[in-house]
């Protein structure tokens, strides 16, 4: 069973066009079993008073990235949901492109876990986490296209 790439265009551009990922800008840029790329182009919106990026920012890339990277893995009809994350701050970022890899270290029928790190544009990690997910069944992402092919 491999990923519809129709799936997998809709899916970006629903995550693209929902209100919190378009509120803060970002974009799930690549998916596949297992792993992901979430991009932020960051503006002024995304600073704190001291001139550098919000951790909330970072938490949520950490979050997204840990979710999607988790969710080709569930049954067609089954969302989930993040019950955990943990995360470290390593680095202050003041501008530029951030770059979220995540990675699904286990895939279950109703535990996953998985990770993410934060990268800048000089590829220089700046914050990385760990997220325990929940398969949700019956909460699947009607898209009126098939998961699988």
């Amino acid at each position: 069973m491999s990923p519809n790439p129709v799936y997998l265009h809709a899916l970006q551009e629903s995550v693209r066009q929902s209100p919190y990922p378009n509120l803060i800008g970002m974009r799930i840029a690549s998916i596949e079993f297992d792993a992901c790329r979430i991009v932020l182009e960051l503006g002024e919106r995304h600073m704190q008073p001291f001139g550098i990026v919000h951790g909330g920012v970072l938490a949520t890339l950490i979050d997204t990235a840990t979710f999607w990277a988790g969710f080709l893995r569930l049954p067609e009809d089954a969302g989930l949901v993040n019950v955990d994350l943990k995360l470290n701050y390593l680095k202050a970022v003041a501008g530029g492109k951030l770059r979220a890899e995540g990675r699904c270290l286990r895939a279950g029928r109703q535990i996953s876990y998985s990770e993410a790190s934060v990268f800048d544009e000089k590829d220089e990690l700046i914050a990385h986490g760990t997220s325990t997910l929940m398969a949700l069944p019956g909460k699947g992402l009607q898209l009126g296209v098939a998961k699988f092919l």
